[in-house]
């Protein structure tokens, strides 16, 4: 019996290197990619694997591919410090880089993916609007321009946001947004929430300069109170020089 097992051990122990699975996580070619870039440009902040340094930046061990594609092709990340909100800058990384690094990351722990293709739009634009009313204008406004909130915070603009950062975004809750998981709005909601903000942004405010889109009787009242302080302005400097 000893003999017999000590057989089996020594064959097992023979073979076994070969097969058995290693710790590393199993890169692609765009993950291999990406892991250079991390090397070059995150590892200081988020550590040599993803785990997060105390002080600089958090863990991205589950964070996913669309959160780091997020944070990268909106200039975010990489940060310069510390701050109460990460502001939109200048991307240091093209598309595909950010999409590189994200699949290094996705390696690493997995967690939310983006769905292929930079069309991200659904068909529905009416159903698009009522949901972007209900879960999103009480942060970023009626007419998707942006709010404030509490301490130096705010809700950013959707302007310069394209179809991917808008769904990432959702899917991820980056910063102060929170996190509209599939469970809450599916991927067909998601598609028709990009379509509505971007057919409103696509249409221009043929009325002239609007303030944000908050609504007829508002700018109306506003243009009245302005216009009128104008021609009384006006109206005086008239009869003042007469």
């Amino acid at each position: 019996m000893i003999a017999a097992l000590a057989l089996v051990g020594g064959i097992y122990a023979a073979f076994a290197p070969s097969t058995a699975a290693s710790g590393e996580p199993v890169l692609d070619g765009a993950a291999k990619q990406g892991q250079l870039l991390y090397n070059d440009s995150c590892i200081s902040c988020h550590g040599n694997n993803g785990q997060g340094v105390e002080g600089r930046g958090p863990s991205l061990i589950g964070v996913g591919s669309a959160a780091v594609e997020f944070q990268v092709t909106t200039g975010r990340m990489p940060a310069t410090r510390q701050e109460a909100q990460a502001e939109r800058k200048t991307p240091v990384f093209t598309d595909e880089q950010a999409q590189e690094i994200g699949a290094y990351i996705q390696a690493l722990g997995g967690g939310p993916q983006l769905p292929e293709g930079t069309d991200l739009r659904g068909d529905n634009i009416a159903a698009g609007g009522e949901l972007f009313r209900v879960n999103c204008s009480s942060c970023h406004s009626f007419g998707a321009g942006g709010g404030a909130l509490s301490s130096g915070k705010f809700a950013p603009s959707l302007d310069e946001s394209t179809d991917r950062e808008m769904y990432a975004a959702m899917l991820t809750g980056p910063q102060n947004m929170p996190v509209f998981g599939d469970n809450q709005l599916s991927p067909q909601e998601k598609r028709d929430i990009i379509a509505y903000v971007q057919n409103m942004k696509a249409h221009a405010d043929q009325g002239g300069l609007g303030i944000g889109r908050i609504g007829p009787v508002s700018e109306g009242l506003v243009i009245f109170l302005v216009g009128m302080v104008v021609l009384i302005f006006a109206t005086l400097w008239i009869a003042g020089k007469s």
